[in-house]
């Protein structure tokens, strides 16, 4: 079946000597991984060179019996040349395209993830706080990738916490001092970083990009939204290290 759509390069590597494999989030099919062929032989093959995290139009041949399928031409759409010019810029778009291939399964359509991935490239272009655009990004897509930690109550009692609270990494999300556990390795998040991620969870993105972070509240996201991330993932994202 002949499928067309646009997709954000996640990554690519070389297949034989003249071919390469790409995988692609689109905005119709969800994580697309296709091999075009004869692109190392002769780029002007197609209208591409499937640079990551650059935006391409994609026409290609589906196979009912593999996760591998023909692409037959990529244009390129955008390029996002000031992100490429900036060492902290390109680190942390490389971030966005190792969390969504981790987190998003194969061919599972989901239009707002590649809605939130465009918001958040054309943002990193020039939005100075790279860090706050990061933590809004991890926010979202935990939102929308449906590994949201429990951030509106106690994830014990259900009761709505005030003040600052424990952290569960394993409970995945806060617990109350009220409620008993052998738990002891808890972080520590005080309400007004709670409020703010359940802010940006609710917000718009050029919503999400006016609210101020306060010293407090990053270091915690920082904390807790990185290592909430490694435990229920069960791996470390690799662009992160070079981010922070």
């Amino acid at each position: 079946m002949i499928q067309s759509t646009e997709g954000i390069v996640l990554k690519t590597f070389d297949l034989r000597e003249t071919s390469r494999i790409a995988v692609f989030y689109t905005k119709d099919r969800g994580k697309v991984k296709g091999v075009l062929k004869g692109i190392r032989a002769d780029s002007r093959k197609f209208g591409s060179s499937i640079d990551k995290f650059s935006v391409n139009g994609l026409v290609y041949y589906e196979y009912s019996r593999s996760d591998l399928h023909l692409i037959s031409q990529c244009d390129l759409k955008q390029f996002y040349f000031m992100i490429r010019q900036d060492y902290k810029r390109n680190v942390a778009a490389n971030y966005m395209l190792e969390l969504v291939d981790t987190v998003m399964p194969p061919e599972h359509p989901n239009k707002r993830v590649y809605c939130l991935m465009l918001d958040y490239l054309a943002s990193l272009e020039t939005v100075e706080d790279i860090d706050k655009l990061v933590h809004i990004f991890q926010i979202k897509i935990l939102l929308l990738s449906g590994f949201r930690p429990h951030i509106d109550a106690c994830v014990k009692c259900r009761k709505k916490v005030d003040g600052k609270v424990r952290f569960s990494l394993r409970a995945g999300g806060l617990i109350c001092a009220q409620c008993p556990t052998t738990e002891t390795n808890f972080s520590m998040i005080s309400r007004g970083t709670i409020a703010s991620m359940l802010h940006i969870e609710q917000s718009d993105w050029s919503k999400s990009l006016r609210l101020g972070l306060t010293n407090t509240a990053r270091k915690e996201l920082k904390y807790i939204l990185n290592n909430f991330l490694i435990y229920h993932l069960g791996k470390k994202i690799r662009s992160a290290r070079y981010l922070f």
